[in-house]
This record gives structure tokens, C-alpha cells and sequence, in this order.
């Protein structure tokens, strides 16, 4: 197989920042999804429905002439969270869900929830109005080994979730484990997951064999081989519950080399291709359109996109950098050859 025709797929988690490397990456993102779902995690956080109308406005007046690529918003879930803002999620046409980072997680997530009970209430509103919840699955206390944080957060907090609010719509987000693979397989069907392109490329040899690699660096961090063939089984396995979320997270460069570097990969620039390189590898390309086109519209009650996308079988090198004035971010596979190209 040299083509892909695929439905116009979707990301369903996905940092695009703002400002400057807003401007930056925002038209990588546009080219190949109809929609993404867009996480709230900026400086200060984005908390309310006005801030969301704000932020999508300043993503709209980002994008490339003539795109017509439509920003899913979604709220930063806190411990101050007013019960009222469910009910106005949940009456608004453009934001769609809440966001649960524990606090210290990762990026941004100082303001997260730091009691998991304070925020019952909540969770018992969006499940009466029918707001999904999305989860950063990590447990944040320092006793834990930080490649068990999903693991202990399955065990302790997330069960407790799923028993407590069973109609609540639930996204596991970015799967590192065997352990969350079957968590998510064996539960109802109100709860899904995303996987991202690195979690399916790499086990953690890819940080840490022959110098630390920043730009592999992200959380939750990837984990062992075992843990990404158990991805990898689940993403391609045409299992409706498991749907594409790239999690691409753009930093600028000096930020990831640094000697306290940030937190995440920069996918966005050749996602499709990345994830097409992983389904071929499986013999699985047919499996593709479904994680990546449909599981998610149909997860979030939203129509499928009507317009297709194309890959082709043509080798191409991924540039060492992305530059736009004094912006600069190193990309996933900086300087590597892909197999798979998006054809405009």
C-alpha cells in the first residue's frame, strides 16, 4: 500500500499555547485535523467559559487564511471550581469538557486539584449534564516512583471515579501502561483514552540510552517495552474505546534543552505520519481510520468529518527546527526520515 485515503481525522488532546508559539504551530495542527480538543493549561489557566471564548477567539485569529479548523475548549478543573460553570459547559457551543490535572502533574498543573473528594460535587454535576471529564492520570505525592504514578492513580483514585459516578463520560488521557490498557478495556463504555504518537514509538530506552534525550522527555513518562506493545495492541486494535490524542506540546527549544528541561513532545508537525508508521508496522493501516477519524467524534457525540486527508508511501526528513521570529522548537524525530507524508 503506497496511499491512505482516511476521513479528516481529529485530535483529541492537544497543547497548542499562545502568543507567539501559538502563531508558531497552530497551522501544523490545522492542516491535517477538522477539529482538536485543546487543553486549558496555560499561564494563568483557563478557568471559565469567558476565558474560553477568549482563548478559541485568539486560536481562531492564529490560523491560516481560509482554514476552516474548528478549537474544541475545555475548562481547567481547580479546587475553587464553581458548581455553576458545569451547567454553562454544558449550555456552550464551544467548550466541551473539564480537564483534571492533579496539582504538580505536569505543565502548568500548580493549579490543579490537590483532593481528589473536594471536587465530588463536580463530578456529580458533569455527570448529570453529561460534560465529559478528562483525566491526566498520575498520582503527584513524592513517596511514588514516578514510572508507577499512573498505575497507583488507576488503583486509588481513578476506580474510586469510575464506581462513585458510573454515567460519568470519562477520557484517560496519553496511556502509558498495560495496567490503564486494561482498566480501560474492562470498563463500561463511558470510559475511553487517547494514545499519542510517542507512547506508541518509544519505551523509555529512548530518554535515557546514550544521554538523556529531552525532547523524548514528556508526562506521563514513557514507560517500559511491555507497556508500549500493550499500546500499541490497543490503538490498533479497532477497540472504539481507544482513539487518537497527540498530546503534542510545543516548547521552545532552550526550554527543553535546559538542565531542568520541560515536560513534553512536539507531535504536531507530522502526527498522521507518525501514527501511520506505527499502524503499518502492525500490518494495521485499516485499522487507522477508525482511532483516528471516527472513535473520538463518536466518544464526544459529534459528527464525523465529511472531507478526507491523504498520505503517501515518500520518504521525507523532518527538519531539525521550527522557527518563527525568536521562536524556536525542536519537533519529535528532529532531522529523522518518515516514510509516510500528508499529501495538501
Amino acid at each position: 500500500m503506497d496511499k491512505i485515503t482516511l476521513t479528516q481525522p481529529d485530535d483529541w488532546h492537544l497543547h497548542v499555547r499562545n502568543g507567539k508559539i501559538l502563531r508558531l504551530v497552530i497551522g501544523h495542527t490545522a492542516r491535517q485535523f477538522g477539529r482538536a480538543i485543546i487543553m486549558p493549561n496555560l499561564r494563568p489557566p483557563v478557568t471559565s467559559v469567558s476565558a474560553a471564548l477568549d482563548y478559541r477567539a485568539e486560536i481562531l485569529a492564529a490560523l491560516p487564511e481560509g482554514s476552516e479548523f474548528n478549537p474544541l475548549m475545555t475548562l481547567y478543573l481547580t479546587d475553587n471550581t464553581p458548581i455553576g460553570a458545569v451547567q454553562k459547559v454544558a449550555e456552550s457551543q464551544h467548550v466541551y469538557a473539564f480537564k483534571l490535572y492533579p496539582a504538580g502533574a505536569t505543565t502548568n498543573s500548580d493549579s490543579g486539584v490537590s483532593h481528589l473528594d473536594g471536587i465530588f460535587p463536580l463530578l456529580e454535576a458533569m455527570e448529570k449534564h453529561q460534560v465529559p471529564l478528562l483525566i491526566h492520570g498520575e498520582v503527584t505525592a513524592d513517596q511514588y516512583d514516578i514510572f508507577d504514578r499512573e498505575k497507583i492513580f488507576l488503583e486509588q483514585n481513578l476506580s474510586r471515579i469510575v464506581r462513585r459516578f458510573p454515567a460519568l463520560r470519562i477520557v484517560v488521557e496519553h496511556l502509558t501502561t498495560e495496567e490503564a490498557v486494561q482498566f480501560v478495556t474492562e470498563a463500561s463504555a463511558n470510559v475511553a483514552a487517547t494514545i499519542t504518537p510517542q507512547h506508541l514509538l518509544f519505551n523509555r530506552n529512548a530518554i535515557l540510552a546514550g544521554g538523556i534525550r529531552p525532547h523524548h522527555y514528556c508526562l506521563p513518562i514513557i514507560k517500559r517495552e511491555h507497556h508500549r506493545l500493550a499500546l500499541v495492541k490497543a490503538a490498533t486494535s479497532g477497540n472504539p474505546k481507544f482513539f487518537l490524542g497527540t498530546d503534542s506540546a510545543p516548547h521552545p527549544t532552550h526550554s527543553k534543552e535546559n538542565a531542568c528541561g520541560c515536560a513534553g513532545c512536539y507531535s504536531a508537525h507530522a502526527a498522521l505520519e507518525l501514527y501511520a508508521e506505527v499502524f503499518e508496522k502492525e500490518n494495521s493501516l485499516d485499522k487507522l481510520e477508525g482511532f483516528a477519524s471516527f472513535y473520538g467524534a463518536d466518544f464526544y457525540r459529534l459528527p464525523r468529518n465529511q472531507k478526507t486527508v491523504t498520505l503517501e508511501k515518500q520518504p521525507w526528513q523532518v527538519p531539525e527546527h521550527y522557527r518563527q521570529g525568536d521562536v524556536d522548537i525542536t519537533p519529535l524525530k528532529a532531522g529523522e526520515q518518515l516514510s509516510w507524508k500528508f499529501m495538501e
